[in-house]
């Protein structure tokens, strides 16, 4: 990907090296939420959101970053910046205006206004003060665990989470979590597969709006993303970290899913194909 010459975001809040300390509410079964959680990539802002910020006073431990984290740091300052360049207009188009999302690079554990949340939970936006949270470290997970080398395939993560703040933006959350409360745990599933499709098909408009406008693509670069939605699909998580699959407990959609719904963006460049709840066909 072709990124250093980009503009950077001013929208970038930097808390490494500034480790909050402060139990996670529930003790052991809060941390057993946080890892189930963490055997998927993204968030549900909903699961989060059980998590309330403990009154304890955080401290700050100090930490020099090494220059690859900064070398990143200045990789997804550029990624959010290009997305902001991406959406603007796509907003204007539709009448709307683009609220700027902000985003916050944190090591080990970190505070938002949907509560205390661990690096374990992976890379998530909480709706509640429209950020989007990061622990750099997870990029060496996404790597070597999960098998989805490549800048782009990073790109692919920070345009996901930004996927869910034009959710938000449009009020697409809230409908969805008003639905959730009122029907079985299986059909909030199903919603919820159907929330993070669309941020992926979001991530492919920005893949595409940002290839014909800038030009940021380099050979290889959507093969990365690609494997990189589908290294994180439900089947392929539960497979490797069960051996099985329910399918009635995804919350993200399948390898093939998620794939699918990444080149719709990335085709189309068009929100309106994104549209995963009024399809049959995932």
């Amino acid at each position: 990907m072709r990124w250093e010459f980009g503009r950077r975001s001013s929208n970038v809040e930097d808390r490494r090296g500034a480790g909050v300390s402060g139990p996670v509410v529930g003790g052991g079964i809060g941390f057993v939420v946080l890892s189930l959680i963490a055997a998927f990539f993204g968030v549900d802002p909903a699961i989060l959101e059980q998590v309330a910020p403990s009154n304890d006073n955080p401290t700050s431990v100090s930490r020099q970053n090494s220059p690859e984290s900064n070398r990143l740091a200045d990789f997804v300052s550029v990624v959010l910046a290009d997305t902001e360049d991406t959406w603007k207009p796509l907003f204007r188009e539709m009448g709307g205006n683009y609220v700027e999302p902000t985003l916050v690079l944190f090591s080990d554990r970190v505070e938002s206004a949907c509560g205390y949340a661990q690096a374990a939970v992976g890379p998530f936006y909480c709706p509640a003060d429209q950020k989007l949270y990061i622990d750099l470290s997870f990029y060496r997970d996404l790597q070597e665990r999960l098998q989805a080398p490549g800048d782009f395939a990073q790109a692919y993560v920070i345009a996901h989470e930004v996927g869910h703040h034009v959710q938000n933006l449009m009020g697409i959350s809230d409908k969805v979590r008003s639905l959730q409360s009122r029907v079985s745990e299986v059909e909030a599933n199903q919603l919820s597969v159907r929330l993070e499709l669309q941020a992926d098909c979001f991530a492919g408009i920005w893949a595409n709006k940002a290839q014909n406008s800038r030009q940021v693509l380099e050979p290889g670069d959507i093969e990365e993303a690609l494997n990189a939605a589908s290294s994180i699909g439900d089947d392929r998580l539960q497979s490797q970290s069960r051996g099985y699959v329910v399918p009635e407990s995804f919350t993200h959609g399948s390898s093939a899913q998620r794939v699918r719904w990444f080149k719709q963006g990335i085709q189309t460049g068009d929100p309106a194909q994104c549209d995963t709840f009024k399809t049959a066909r995932l």
